[in-house]
């Protein structure tokens, strides 16, 4: 078997369990060394212990760290001790999560806020750890762990799509930043089987969705050929790709009656014939000045 990963340094968030199981399983198979996380993880008996444990007994190396994603100097503290025993981080991957599911109107607002800071935050945190070292040794790979609840919305789940859909921002825009660093951040929207969706779908289909189908795909997007700015939709043995796209729209050139004029024309503006993918937010100040007649340069900021 070929060794995609060998002798990188991996850290895997939330990795108790579920998807961050056997995404560490799956990148310390392929070589990568691991930094197994998970909250209150170093007790001993916890379960992400055990996951390291099983990489050791498989031949490979990994160490655990039991900080809370939520707190940045715990953050900073794991990637450092990664950096003291290998001398380097080159993967990170944003697993960690939490659900708090229930209809808008009836949702604390405490649980809307706690998804938030667990999944947004918690990336952040993670992520803001290894900027800097990554910028340093001009190379990293960061996946973020967005979901089809933010992507297209699913009831009863406000606060963990707004949370996922948030991802997928961070992900466009470090992406961006990231690139003359060899940089490289993508997101993976997974569906399977893990105490998350325990309750939610029936035996029959969970009994498809093995954690361990998904993983492949995240190999893909931490290797040194990964692409970036990808949102790699993975289940059941299944692979796709999901786009945040621009139609071509129409240019409205009756002050007078621009209101009338878009109402009267939506099918036009959201038809899909000759969309495409923005390189970066200013694509759509460009399309618009454009069929106005007008051109831009942008200044990047530093």
């Amino acid at each position: 078997m070929s060794k995609y990963l060998q002798d990188k340094v991996a850290v895997v968030t939330g990795a108790g369990g579920g998807l961050g199981r056997a995404h560490a399983f799956e990148l310390a198979r392929h070589g990568a060394r691991m930094v197994v996380n998970d909250l209150g993880g170093d007790r001993e008996g916890s379960s992400v212990a055990q996951v390291a444990e099983d990489i050791r007994r498989r031949g490979g190396e990994a160490i655990v760290d039991g900080g809370d994603v939520r707190d940045f100097v715990q953050m900073e503290a794991m990637v450092a001790k990664a950096i003291a025993l290998w001398g380097r981080v080159d993967i990170l991957v944003n697993n960690a999560g939490i659900l708090r599911d229930r209809s808008f109107a009836k949702m604390p607002l405490d649980d809307f806020r706690l998804v938030l800071d667990v999944h947004v935050m918690g990336a952040v945190n993670c992520t803001k750890a290894v900027w800097d070292p990554m910028r340093a040794q001009n190379h990293g790979r960061i996946v973020m762990t967005t979901s089809s609840s933010g992507l297209y919305g699913n009831f009863g789940q406000a606060n963990y799509g707004a949370a996922k859909m948030a991802l997928v921002g961070l992900m466009q825009t470090l992406a961006l930043e990231g690139a003359r660093h060899d940089i490289r951040v993508n997101c993976l929207a997974p569906s399977a089987a893990t105490g998350m969706t325990a309750g939610i779908l029936p035996e029959e289909a969970l009994a498809g969705l093995a954690p361990e189908k998904v993983s492949p795909g995240l190999v893909a997007l931490v290797g040194d050929d990964a692409p970036t700015r990808m949102i790699l939709l993975a289940g059941a043995g299944s692979f796709e790709c999901a786009s945040v796209t621009m139609t071509r729209g129409i240019f409205v050139d009756d002050e007078e009656d621009a209101a009338g004029q878009v109402r009267a024309r939506l099918d036009e503006i959201r038809a899909r014939g000759g969309e495409m993918v923005p390189a970066s937010g200013w694509e759509q100040y460009r399309l618009e000045l454009s069929k106005a007649g007008l051109a831009m340069e942008v200044a990047r900021a530093d």
